[in-house]
């Protein structure tokens, strides 16, 4: 159970604050997100109980309740009430790092499942920026990344070098590509080209990361350098927006 609140107005809520009522309460609930006194999967007070315990409005309290859904802090279910959500991975965009090393640092075990390993024809888009032609063969390695059995991204890369052909024989449920492709074509990802915007998830990777169609996800498509500065990797990838953010510090 969530513990309840502590006596209303006196836990931090001042009227005579310039700040709105509303966003007092939401940097409170906030903190109690934050520092684990609300731990993830715990039930949330409902409207009438944050009204009561802070002696506010309903319609303020439903607001606060609203911004925190919004930033990803809290869901909802219908006829069960508001919940505290799993935190957010935060990927920082200094350096260029694959998922494998990513999760590792953070303490999570990370998996992956091939969802499609072949050779293809590349699309104009994918042929411009690996600097082939349209319709060269490529190999297109489609995964869906997890995090302690959760599912965080679909990755799917799409590979042009000299001998990628031996791609096709090597099990990535269990290696790293960046790790196959330093050790073995030497390879090293040296620098990488990225965009991400906001999105909504499709059906065709709606099933794998076990959200409704729909649901935000953040959309990022990669144009990855080796240590020559040859292009030999256009990767695009959907991540839940529910579970991660992307960091990038600006100097």
């Amino acid at each position: 159970m969530v513990e309840p609140l502590s006596k209303p107005i006196m836990a931090g809520i001042d009227r005579q604050h310039p700040l709105p009522i509303y966003y007092q309460l939401k940097e409170l609930l906030r903190e109690k997100i934050a520092t684990g006194v609300w731990k993830p999967g715990e039930l949330v007070p409902s409207e009438r109980e944050l009204s009561e315990s802070y002696d506010i409005s309903r319609m303020t309290a439903r607001q606060a309740l609203n911004e925190l859904v919004s930033e990803g802090l809290v869901y909802r279910e219908q006829g069960r009430g508001t919940f505290v959500a799993e935190p957010k991975l935060v990927q920082r965009l200094s350096r260029l790092t694959g998922y494998t090393d990513d999760m590792r640092e953070r303490a999570l075990r990370p998996s992956s499942r091939v969802l499609r390993l072949e050779m293809v024809e590349a699309p104009l888009h994918v042929a411009a920026m690996l600097r082939i032609q349209a319709g060269a063969p490529v190999v297109l390695l489609e995964r869906l990344r997890l995090a302690d059995e959760i599912p965080m991204a679909v990755e799917t890369s799409q590979l042009h070098f000299n001998g990628m052909e031996g791609l096709l024989q090597e099990d990535f449920a269990r290696n790293s590509l960046y790790n196959v492709l330093t050790t073995k074509y030497d390879i090293t990802p040296a620098r990488a080209e990225q965009q991400i915007e906001a999105a909504r998830c499709d059906q065709h990777r709606q099933g794998a990361l076990q959200v409704e169609v729909g649901a935000p996800v953040l959309h990022t498509t990669r144009v990855t350098f080796d240590q020559r500065d040859r292009p030999f990797e256009y990767a695009d990838s959907v991540y839940r927006g529910d579970r991660y953010i992307f960091h990038v510090e600006l100097t």
